[in-house]
């Protein structure tokens, strides 16, 4: 076998195999794979796909609902030197064939229930459920043996989430994968005897490259869910099964909602995660109120960086409730003007990044990644305040700052006055056309209790500054969200614009 020069996202598993083969590294539903069979597993599905007459660098799709046989599928085409192109198993017509198609996909890796949602002409081949599937094919094959990926080669196309724009396909290399991983081992303290439920889309960077694969380093075992059912993962926490969980705030926010979460013994979850949005400081309390002894972790970044870039750990809650963190072990990072230049601390300014973390740029999008990549540093679009001792505090994304007659409004700092009500079960602010204000405050809520638009003015204009209370409260059943839980709010503006 060719030697294995650096490190690689397969030999991530490779090692934690030869370390612990008999520990069990996945549990899914019935099954469970001892990391020795997922090392097996792996190498028999990467001789399948390239059975199929792939080439190292072809794209191939994963189109499918969280299982193990997603994950099999990943790290068979990291082993493979495939590209690896996860895909949201919620798209559906021009969203799925956009993705399927800028990607060049040569082979597309789906679940059959969902296989026919593809476009016509694209290759398909059963993930699971099905007699020819990668799964049904892994006793036949004979496990690949042959040359080894290279740290700088491509091993996936992590599209962003689009939530402004197209989603861009973001290329990252072994080598900026796996010390991602290593960010997210020492930022959050992942440890093999850690037992993490991983609920989330594992096509989505948080779930798969923050939690799964950095749990698989360190030889934990991990149980797979299809959803984050709150009824399964309660039964999960209560029996002891799980007591670690990565949620974005959407889940965690349905979660402390619900009547049995006052009554439900869940002192055994030890560690709580959140990140892919903004979450509301009065569910933190909730939370902290109801579990004291939780450690909690903010988690922050976006795709293009793998996507950790900054953790605020538990010991540095106390105070810093609105803060992201500092930055973690890999990534550099300042807070600069439209110029390029920094900021004082205190000031708001977009945060740009510089780590091996990094991804080489979007796939054939040379004018996006130009504009993104300036002088040695990524743009990532959010705004942010740094402070003296490093903290971080997301103030918008660059997109969704509102101009209210001429200054700019945060609309997290909004949303967290509005979620001091009640009867406030969710809100996104967002910035509407006005003939007097260029764009006015506009709440977007969903109710958990009764309550009018005046109320919920006059309640922000207790906490805020007058210019940024909502000038406009509309109520809605449910908030739009892609599958990562992040609101889209360009659906929001282009619904109620009119």
């Amino acid at each position: 076998m060719t030697q294995v020069q650096g490190s690689t996202v397969d030999g991530v598993l490779r090692r934690s195999a030869r370390r612990t083969p008999a520990r069990v590294a996945v549990e899914y539903g019935e099954r469970a794979w001892t990391y020795e069979e997922l090392d097996d597993a792996v190498s028999r599905a990467a001789s399948v796909l390239l059975g199929e007459g792939l080439a190292p660098g072809d794209r191939v799709g994963v189109y499918g609902h969280n299982s193990d046989a997603c994950l099999i599928a990943f790290l068979a085409c990291a082993r493979a030197g495939l590209v690896h192109v996860p895909v949201n198993q919620n798209l559906t017509g021009d969203d799925l064939a956009y993705i399927v198609r800028q990607s060049g996909s040569a082979l597309v890796l789906a679940d059959p229930d969902i296989s026919g949602r593809l476009p016509d002409g694209v290759r398909v081949s059963p993930l699971r459920d099905a007699d020819d599937s990668l799964l049904a094919r892994l006793a036949d094959a004979v496990p690949y043996d042959g040359p080894q990926p290279r740290t700088e080669d491509l091993v996936q196309l992590l599209y962003t989430s689009g939530t402004t724009a197209l989603p861009k396909g973001a290329m990252m290399t072994h080598r900026a994968l796996v010390h991602e991983y290593l960010s997210a081992i020492a930022a959050l303290d992942l440890s093999a005897g850690d037992r993490p439920a991983h609920a989330l889309p594992l096509y989505h960077s948080a779930q798969m490259h923050v939690f799964l694969m950095p749990y698989l380093a360190v030889g934990a075992t991990n149980v797979i869910l299809e959803a984050p059912d709150g009824d399964r993962l309660f039964d999960l926490i209560e029996t002891g099964r799980v007591d670690s969980l990565f949620a974005p705030p959407t889940v965690w926010i349905g979660l402390t909602n619900r009547p049995d979460f006052a009554t439900r013994d869940l002192g055994g979850l030890r560690k709580a995660y959140y990140g892919a949005s903004i979450m509301p400081v009065p569910v933190l309390e909730r939370l902290r109120e109801r579990l004291p002894e939780l450690a909690l972790y903010n988690c922050f970044g976006q795709s293009e960086i793998g996507p950790l870039a900054t953790v605020l750990s538990p010991d540095e809650h106390k105070g810093r409730l609105d803060s992201c963190g500092r930055t973690v072990l890999f990534v550099d990072a300042r807070v600069v003007d439209e110029n390029g230049e920094d900021v004082p601390d205190g000031t708001p300014g977009e945060i740009v990044y510089r780590s091996p973390q990094l991804c080489e740029g979007y796939w054939d999008k040379p004018e996006e990644t130009a504009a993104a990549f300036r002088d040695g540093w990524f743009r990532s679009g959010d705004l942010a305040v740094r402070d003296a001792q490093g903290y971080f505090r997301i103030v918008d994304r660059v997109k969704d700052a509102i101009n209210s007659g001429g200054v700019l409004v945060a609309s997290r700092q909004v949303e967290d006055a509005l979620y001091t009500h009640e009867a406030v079960a969710e809100a996104a602010v967002i910035g509407l056309p006005d003939e007097r204000w260029v764009e006015a405050v506009t709440a977007v809520v969903v109710r958990r209790g009764e309550v009018t638009e005046e109320e919920l003015i006059a309640h922000a204009q207790e906490k805020l500054s007058a210019f940024k209370a909502p000038k406009r409260v509309l109520f809605v059943d449910e908030l739009p969200r892609n599958a990562s839980g992040k609101i889209l709010k360009r659906e929001l503006r282009d619904r109620f614009s009119g």
